[in-house]
């Protein structure tokens, strides 16, 4: 087991040197070589709690930082949970308790979502850029087939369905006046 710790050592050297060049997929793969090598060598587990960061914050969605994903909590998760887990990850970061290769810098963008996600409006804000820029993606295979039929009106209206009904539109405003009462048209 000791040429393990050797060869551990060794990848774990690499990863950092790789971080500091900024190739996060390099550092992430050496940094996980050396866990399969030998788990407990030490202050393996910061560097890695290090190094996922740098991973999650390269995983953009659209071009926008999901900071819930290196945050490891759902876009729906509540703020005691986000509190909860920003807690952990800060201290786990923290300069003063993680002496790793990039922790600072780690420690950094946890604060940056911090500050985004403890936010009411800015959460807001993101939130709606983040469902924008979801919506904007484009769709595959049975996703597309489906807003094609919900999206086209005649495919609607040339419907089979002996339960189909057409539902009533409210004329524009420039019929109103010709139209009468306005709840013959609100169901």
């Amino acid at each position: 087991m000791e040429c393990n710790k050797d060869e551990a050592a060794r990848a774990k050297e690499i990863a950092e040197r790789k971080l500091t060049e900024r190739d996060i997929a390099g550092a992430q793969r050496f940094a996980l070589k050396a866990q399969n090598l030998f788990p407990g060598l030490d202050d393996l587990s910061q560097f890695l709690e290090v190094v996922n960061v740098y991973v999650a914050y390269e995983k953009k969605i659209h071009g926008e930082v999901d900071f819930y994903g290196f945050l490891s909590v759902d876009s729906s998760a509540d703020d005691e949970t986000i509190s909860k887990r920003y807690r952990k990850l800060a201290l786990a970061l923290h300069p003063d308790k993680n002496q790793s290769v990039g922790a600072d810098g780690a420690f950094k963008i946890i604060c940056e979502a911090w500050s985004l996600l403890s936010d009411r409006i800015k959460k807001m804000m993101y939130g709606h850029r983040r469902a924008m820029a979801i919506r904007s993606m484009p769709m595959q295979g049975n996703q597309q087939e489906f807003r094609k039929f919900s999206m086209n009106p005649a495919s609607a209206r040339n419907s089979t369905d002996a339960n189909f009904q057409p539902t009533r539109c409210l004329p524009s405003h420039q019929n109103l006046r010709h139209c009468g009462n306005l709840a013959n048209y609100v169901r």
